[in-house]
Parts: C-alpha cells; sequence; structure tokens
C-alpha cells in the first residue's frame, strides 16, 4: 500500500532534509524508522520538497510504499516510536498508487521569522537572531515585488545549473510582533536557498541599505551577484503544503 506521511521536525541537528552519506539527515532517520516497521526491508521515502541544513516543517509530506498489512493509525504510532524526538509522524493516510508526494503539490508555504529586539539564546537556533532595528514600512513595499510569475535567477544560489527559474509566488505578506518579524511567502514552489535569498534582500532594505524598488530591479537583472546574502537557515520553516 501507498501511504502519504505528513510530519514536522526540528531540523537544528540536520544537515537537511535529503540524505547525505556520513551527515545525519530527516530523511535517513525517517527511512530507518520505516524499514524496521516495514519488516526490516529497506524502505525509501518521496518528499514534497528538501528542506536545508538547519531549517525546520511544521508540515512537511512524504509518499512511501508499506508492504505490510497495517492500519493508518498504527503505522503512525510504530514509525513514532523508532524517530528521535526532533522528528514527528502528525499522520498517515493511505492515497492511490498514482499519487506523488512531489508533483501532485498544488502550493507551500514558508515563513521566516526574525528577532529584531535583545539577543535570546534561547531562541538561537529557531528565530534568526539579528537585534537590530529594521524599516518594516520599506520591507513590506519592497516584497510585493515578489508577488506573480517571474524568473527568480537572481535568488536562487548555484542558478548556473537551473535552465528554468520561473516560478509563480501567490502571497507574500511581512507581519511585526512586537520584536518578531514574521515573513510568508506562498507560491506554486520554491527554488533551493530562494525564500532564505529573497529574506537577505528584504533585511537590506530594513536597513535602508537600498531602496524598495531596487527590488524589482534586481529580480529583471536575474543576477545572482546584485541580491545580497542568504538569510540564516534557523529562521526559516516549511509551514504548510496544498495538495
Amino acid at each position: 500500500m501507498k501511504f502519504l506521511i505528513k510530519l514536522s521536525y526540528d531540523g537544528s541537528n540536520y544537515n537537511g532534509f535529503q540524505f547525505q552519506k556520513g551527515f545525519p539527515s530527516i530523511q535517513e532517520c525517517l527511512e530507518t524508522a520505516i524499514t524496521k516497521v516495514n519488516n526490516n526491508k529497506k524502505t525509501k521515502v518521496v518528499a514534497t520538497g528538501r528542506t536545508d541544513k538547519k531549517v525546520h516543517a511544521l508540515c512537511q509530506y512524504v509518499h512511501t510504499n508499506i508492504d505490510i498489512n497495517i492500519t493508518e493509525n498504527k503505522l503512525k504510532r510504530a514509525i513514532n516510536s523508532n524517530l528521535p524526538p526532533d522528528i514527528h509522524v502528525i499522520e498517515t493516510k493511505i492515497v492511490d498508487e498514482s499519487f506523488h508526494a512531489r508533483y501532485n503539490v498544488k502550493s507551500k508555504e514558508y515563513r521566516y521569522y526574525i528577532n529584531i529586539g535583545e539577543y535570546n539564546p534561547i531562541e538561537r537556533n529557531y528565530i534568526f537572531q539579528y537585534n537590530h532595528d529594521l524599516n518594516i514600512l520599506s520591507m513590506e513595499k519592497a516584497i510585493k515585488y515578489f508577488i506573480g510569475t517571474h524568473d527568480f535567477r537572481a535568488f536562487v544560489t548555484e542558478n548556473k545549473e537551473k535552465e528554468n527559474c520561473v516560478r509563480t509566488i501567490t502571497s507574500a505578506i511581512i507581519n511585526q510582533n512586537n520584536n518578531k518579524i514574521e515573513i510568508i511567502f506562498k507560491g506554486t514552489g520554491f527554488l533551493k536557498y530562494q525564500v532564505r535569498n529573497m529574506v537577505g534582500i528584504l533585511i537590506k532594505v530594513g536597513e535602508n541599505k537600498i531602496l524598495p524598488e531596487t527590488v524589482k530591479q534586481i529580480l529583471e537583472s536575474k543576477n545572482r551577484q546584485k541580491a545580497g546574502k542568504t538569510a540564516p537557515a534557523e529562521g526559516l520553516y516549511l509551514t504548510n503544503v496544498d495538495y
């Protein structure tokens, strides 16, 4: 049977979702746990997408094929009993054999968190500790240039290998609650480091180093060298996936 598995994880101690020999990964932990449940038959998973080193997920999905006869709820409990405490299966669901966790995705949502107040050592792995004021009004103007269908080549690291960098962002907003800033992007799909690179340029706008309109110029230039630094990974969360 093919199962769709919804999970969340704290990415602090992992080198990203994807398996990498010699480095801890979410995929390796998940496949090890599912293999044990599946009568020790080597079992692979296919994810909706890959998160990078130290990036977190509140809503990640994978699909996998299980040979044993098991209910959805029992599978959930069995996998969780074999996972470390920083990875948790939220739900398992039987799906049609034609279902694909990546190709059936309609949209994804990422959220990035920034602390502009006093440094907080407790939150250092979960919120980017920027710890300085930012011009939120300018950032709100700048983020609107990302909405729509664009070639995001200027905001994709290692984009020389990417022939198609066209993606659609349907929503991009900034919320502020006291000293915490939340940046939300929703779109049909995102490229490697794209969200963190977009946040990086928004921070530069917030520092009053460039004007909001410059974001549009950089986007149209398709030149990664003009887009500035990549925001740190610890502030980024995959928060929702729609099928």
